[in-house]
């Protein structure tokens, strides 16, 4: 016979586990968006402890919806290599653009992150650790702001952490206000061609050991939306698991 609280014991416990090795880390990453998780993905592939924290018990942002629940969104071909490195298929569309499966991406980079990274998903970052910068996020269960409940939060440690909470820019937008740094202005209407150049352009640091990448890249500077293309997502995660590998490894 099957003792229910066994089922329960071995639930608690490997959680518990899974929660403790992410108290101290090299990396959190706030969003499992696309940028997100391609941030993630990278990150430990060159080696470092990182825990993602996603808000919903669901990974993937806004790939899963494509354009206005068309399940189908559109990459450039500067993006290719990412998705030939995840394995994920694509069509021609024009010389310069490619269409792809929402639920084939999200699902792909999903698997691939979910095999490397500690993910914290249900859990949100009500405040940041700062002391020589940004050393850390302060977390508590999404259901207790869904519930209304005033319950004190945990904190999780890293030596960076990466705002990749999309057009919110949750962490960037918390730090502007509790230091007085810098602002965030707020994305602009859309202008896809441009949002995607700059998104990636202005993809790093904008406050120490705190990074932004995709849409949070755009409300930080006050830069366009694009809508569902999606490569400059993949592309902007990449570069700032570069920058901050390099910055980890100085």
């Amino acid at each position: 016979m099957v003792d229910e609280t066994v089922i329960s014991k071995a639930i608690i416990e490997s959680y518990f586990e899974r929660l403790k090795r992410c108290l101290n880390v090299d990396v959190i990453v706030v969003g499992a968006g696309p940028s997100g998780l391609t941030a993630s993905y990278y990150l430990s592939e060159s080696g470092f402890n990182v825990c993602l924290i996603e808000k919903r018990l669901s990974l993937g942002g806004g790939i899963w919806g494509g354009g206005m629940f068309f399940n189908k969104i559109v990459v450039q071909s500067q993006a290719l290599p990412i998705l030939d490195e995840f394995g994920i298929g694509y069509e021609r569309y024009d010389e310069e653009h490619y269409v792809l499966d929402a639920i084939e991406l999200a699902g792909s980079l999903i698997r691939e992150v979910a095999k490397r990274v500690e993910v914290l998903n249900g859990v949100c970052v009500e405040d940041v650790v700062v002391r020589d910068g940004v050393e850390g996020v302060v977390v508590n269960w999404s259901a207790t702001f869904m519930s209304g409940l005033h319950v004190d939060p945990l904190v999780l440690r890293s030596k960076v952490v990466v705002d990749a909470t999309g057009h919110d820019a949750v962490v960037c937008r918390i730090t502007a206000k509790k230091t007085k740094a810098f602002e965030v202005k707020g994305e602009g209407g859309m202008y896809a061609d441009l949002a995607e150049k700059l998104v990636v352009e202005k993809t790093g640091e904008v406050y120490p050991n705190l990074y932004a990448t995709g849409m949070a890249v755009a409300s930080v500077y006050g830069l366009p939306r694009m809508g569902p293309i999606f490569g400059g997502m993949l592309l902007s995660g990449k570069k700032v698991a570069e920058l901050i590998a390099d910055k980890l490894r100085s």
